[in-house]
Formats: structure tokens, C-alpha cells, sequence
């Protein structure tokens, strides 16, 4: 990467660093929602999957060191979590530079991180838990699949969201290079009321998740 690519790479990792600390709601009595991924996918979009690699697995490093009490495996899921849908998302944008591209990589994101992580939670969360693999099993649907579905359709909300925005201020910085007649997000009313409609959904299934509806 050149040295704009690395200085960019650097903040939005600084910036999901910082989401994670500011915005941190415990869902379960083991499961947490922080909006790193939002700034990670966002980074994703603008510098592409390498990048996005990259940021997942130095926030995770850092969250680890400063403010996690999971230790090496609750590194090694956040990790996982966000390379896979931040990354996926990135690869597919990359490949279909639109709109209907991001729209697209951001749900084939979603679907892969939901799939890949009820694999290592069953695979992972009894060592950590101390419990017998079988209780995990038992909990795969009732508790991991919303809980992995929500937090993919808010990032994916708040990326739609945000995107343009932080996109239009890193240009203006100078730090991103748009190749004239790229297609990228252009976000219209429709992007806005299905970003809306996202949104709303994973708060609610949150707050059934916490028992609060």
C-alpha cells in the first residue's frame, strides 16, 4: 500500500477503535454490539478487502490488549467476525463498483459472517463458556443466529447511512482518489428509507433479544 492508502488505513481503524469504545451495548449477559464494524466495512468500500483485513485484525488486536476480558479467544472471534463480513463486503463492491454493488456485498456480507460465526461459536464459545458443547448447540438458533443477523443489518444500516459522508470528507482531505466515472454509493431517497427500514429492524430484534419488547 502507498502511504495515503496506509494513512487511511490507519484512521479508520483509529475511528472503529473509537466507535467501539463510545457505543458498546450488552445484548445478552455474554453478547455485546459496538459499531466498529461500520467504520471497518466503510474502509473496506474505500481502500478494498485487504485493507479491511487488515483493520479488523488491528482493532481486534487492540481491544484485546486495552478493553476486552475475553482474552486471545475473544480476540480471535472479533476478529473473525469482522474480516468476514467487512471483508466479503469490500471483495464484492470491488468487483461490482455500484450502488446495487454495495447494497449486494453488504447482504452477501451479513449472510457469511451469520453462517461463519454459528460455526465458531459452536466450534469455540464452550471452551470459553466452560459448558458442554451440546448446551451451545442448543443456543445456535435461539441466541447466535439473531444476535449475529442483527448486528449485520445495523452495521449495514449505518454504513448506507454514513457512507457518503465519509467518503465526500476524505476526499476533501485529500486521503481518497476517486477514478473519474467510478460508479460508488450514491445515496438516494431509496438507499435512505431501506437504511432506515434496516435499522429499525435490528434495534427491535436488540430489544426482544434483551427482553425490554
Amino acid at each position: 500500500m502507498n502511504t495515503k492508502k496506509l494513512t487511511t488505513t490507519g484512521m479508520m481503524s483509529a475511528a472503529a477503535y473509537i466507535a467501539m469504545l463510545l457505543i458498546h451495548i450488552r445484548v445478552t449477559d455474554f453478547l455485546t454490539y459496538d459499531p466498529k464494524d461500520t467504520v471497518i466495512v466503510m474502509g473496506g468500500f474505500i481502500l478494498g478487502p485487504v485493507p479491511a483485513f487488515f483493520m479488523s485484525l488491528v482493532v481486534a488486536l487492540a481491544e484485546m490488549f486495552t478493553v476486552s476480558d475475553t482474552g486471545f479467544i475473544g480476540f480471535v472471534m472479533n476478529f473473525l467476525a469482522s474480516c468476514t463480513f467487512a471483508a466479503t463486503a469490500a471483495f464484492v463492491y470491488k468487483k461490482f463498483h455500484t450502488a446495487g454493488g454495495a447494497v449486494g456485498g453488504l447482504a452477501v456480507g451479513i449472510a457469511a459472517s451469520t453462517c461463519f460465526m454459528l460455526l465458531w461459536n459452536y466450534l469455540i464459545t464452550p471452551i470459553y463458556m466452560g459448558v458442554p458443547r451440546e448446551a451451545v448447540a442448543g443456543m445456535l438458533l435461539p441466541v447466535f443466529l439473531p444476535f449475529n443477523l442483527a448486528k449485520g443489518v445495523l452495521n449495514t444500516a449505518l454504513t448506507l447511512m454514513l457512507y457518503k459522508p465519509v467518503i465526500t470528507a476524505l476526499r476533501k482531505a485529500g486521503l481518497v482518489e476517486i477514478a473519474r466515472g467510478s460508479g460508488g454509493v450514491r445515496p438516494n431517497i431509496g438507499i435512505y428509507i431501506v437504511a432506515a427500514i434496516l435499522l429499525a429492524t435490528g434495534i427491535m430484534t436488540v430489544l426482544v433479544m434483551k427482553g425490554i419488547i
